[in-house]
């Protein structure tokens, strides 16, 4: 077992490390490029050949590979949609299809790409998500998503549940025949006034605990990112029993520190600590003040079952050295 794979397993394990581990990524494509990777090979090897990049600017302790191109789940039948009672008989894609094997062949060419023994996970979104960003695009939808939550809810539920299949039957040939250590599962609370915690718990959840349910049973270790990209707001106890082994979360959007959500999500391990955007210390900061944050982070939530990171995704224009002066000054 390599250095780096044995250091982030006794952090998921909650011993005691010589140093905290870090873990940070961003987007290797435009964001025109995230719902057209299907089938798009100049697209496809735009994201492996920024993985490959990363890899060795970065150096990192472990990886959270990027589903860049794949952001648009592939069923005709949700194209073009007019009522939610139009998907009752709505099916899985399957297991074998292209979209998934697509998936499948990136992430097998990217691991082929490493030089060092990492934990590796791959970004999933939740049901939800893919379902509304066909609605309208990337990052919108949560409107239309309430309003067929209102024309028909369980009709709803049911499409969730078929897509939630395919992310499953995704997840579990990443772990088991591709061997990822886990997913990375981005949920997010619907973005509307309207849709209630109860709401939420009872046509939502389910389709995401589905996920993770089948990322474990294949011995997945898995995380999950509940995003609050450009400042979205989330309520964080509806994630707060989800059976995942990392909890990664907006700090800054949230106002919940990183010792406040370990207690918040039962002693688990969590991730984050660092504002994500342009305008956070990580990105436009001095080398002192970057790693004076580091430490204080590190102080504040305790050196074990922590992973410094970020809120969310990195600009991809960051100076891959000051991921470095985080890692530097997380030594203990």
């Amino acid at each position: 077992m390599s250095g780096k794979r044995e250091l982030v397993l006794k952090v998921l394990q909650g011993e005691a490390t010589e140093r905290v581990p870090v873990g940070f990524w961003y987007h290797f494509t435009q964001e025109n490029e995230w719902l057209k990777g299907f089938g798009n090979q100049e697209i496809i090897q735009k994201n492996l050949q920024g993985h490959q990049k990363f890899l060795k600017d970065v150096e990192p302790d472990f990886i959270k590979l990027m589903s860049d191109g794949y952001f648009a789940y592939p069923h005709e039948q949700l194209q073009g949609l007019t009522s939610i009672k139009d998907l009752a008989d709505l099916e899985p894609l399957g297991a074998e299809h292209p979209w998934i094997e697509e998936q499948l062949d990136l992430v097998r060419k990217i691991k082929a790409s490493f030089t060092e023994d990492i934990f590796a996970f791959y970004n999933v979104f939740a049901p939800a998500t893919y379902f509304k960003w066909l609605l309208v695009g990337v990052g919108q939808g949560d409107k239309e998503l309430t309003d067929l939550l209102e024309e028909d809810a369980e009709a709803v539920q049911k499409v969730l549940a078929t897509i939630a299949q395919d992310l499953a039957s995704l997840s579990q040939r990443l772990i088991e025949e591709v061997g990822l250590d886990g997913i990375y599962l981005s949920v997010q609370t619907i973005q509307d006034e309207r849709l209630t915690k109860e709401l939420y718990q009872t046509f939502i959840a389910p389709s995401e605990l589905a996920v993770l349910a089948a990322a474990n049973q294949a011995q997945g270790l898995n995380i999950l990112h509940i995003c609050g990209y450009e400042g979205a707001k989330n309520n964080l106890s509806l994630f707060q029993a989800y059976p995942a082994q990392v909890f990664n979360w907006a700090v800054g959007a949230e106002g919940v520190s990183l010792a406040q959500g370990r207690k918040l999500f039962q002693g688990k391990t969590v991730l984050g600590g660092f504002a994500n955007a342009k305008s956070g210390l990580l990105y436009g900061g001095s080398q002192t003040e970057v790693e004076q944050e580091t430490r204080r982070l590190i102080a504040e939530a305790g050196q074990t079952g922590l992973i410094l990171g970020a809120d969310c995704t990195l600009p991809s224009d960051i100076d891959p050295k000051r991921i470095d002066w985080v890692r530097q000054a997380a030594r203990i």
